[in-house]
């Protein structure tokens, strides 16, 4: 913190204007409004769809007028691009902090599940919306939700690198398609989001130690009987 002087030598620590905590206060309050809007707008994505959604229908679920919420947003477009980014900057930071960790392939990929799985609650809408609004948004004009894809192949590197990596180690079996397999754990979890509910039998690490068991022990007992690929 900075000080200043006063005439006998001792320091001093500035006194804040009251015209400054008013307009920190102000900042905070449009803040946290603003994160208020964006949620109920990722829920009426979520239900009714992107397209479906207006702006009027954003506003009157806040208990605002339309001209109101372009205080906040210059575009609808605007919010699905904060729902959208928020959980893909969580989902991705904490998959490379999974990764920093170096474990063994195993160690790692059950990690990465796990992480994919505890996304279902706090970001139940934006995956609801990857799902439904995907291509339309990457239909618009512009680059403005190139990120999409960017995003989706960076995961992607990510689970099909350990993936082969388990394979060179001899953990993982190498008949399989490292590609192939990442899309059919990805789509499994994402799709969970339909039918998972909060509160039921399992919650979202019950769930994934389940999945974890199912993807690495496997269903079937005795002697291996699938195909080699």
């Amino acid at each position: 913190m900075n000080t200043r002087k006063n005439s006998g030598g001792a320091a001093t620590t500035p006194v804040k204007r009251q015209g400054a905590t008013k307009r920190a206060a102000a900042s905070g309050s449009a803040s946290e409004r603003r994160d208020h809007l964006v949620k109920l707008a990722a829920e009426l994505f979520a239900r009714k769809g992107f397209q479906a959604t207006t702006v009027r229908e954003i506003a009157e679920e806040a208990g605002i007028l339309s001209g109101s919420l372009y205080h906040h947003f210059d575009s609808k477009e605007t919010i699905v691009d904060e729902v959208l980014s928020t959980f893909l900057d969580d989902l991705i930071g904490r998959y490379r902090a999974a990764l920093e960790q170096d474990g063994e392939p195993r160690t790692v990929l059950s990690e990465m599940v796990r992480i994919g799985f505890s996304t279902l609650e706090p970001h139940r809408a934006a995956i609801t919306v990857m799902q439904n609004d995907w291509n339309y948004l990457r239909s618009l004009p512009g680059d403005r939700f190139d990120y999409l894809v960017k995003a989706e192949e960076e995961v992607e590197r990510m689970w099909v690198e350990q993936i082969k990596r388990g394979q060179a180690l001899g953990q993982f079996r190498g008949d399989v398609d490292p590609k192939l397999t990442y899309r059919m754990i990805r789509d499994t979890i994402w799709v969970a989001v339909r039918w998972f509910r909060p509160g039921g039998r399992l919650n979202t690490a019950g769930l994934a130690d389940h999945y974890v068991t199912v993807l690495f022990d496997g269903l079937a007992t005795g002697e291996r009987t699938s195909q080699k690929a």
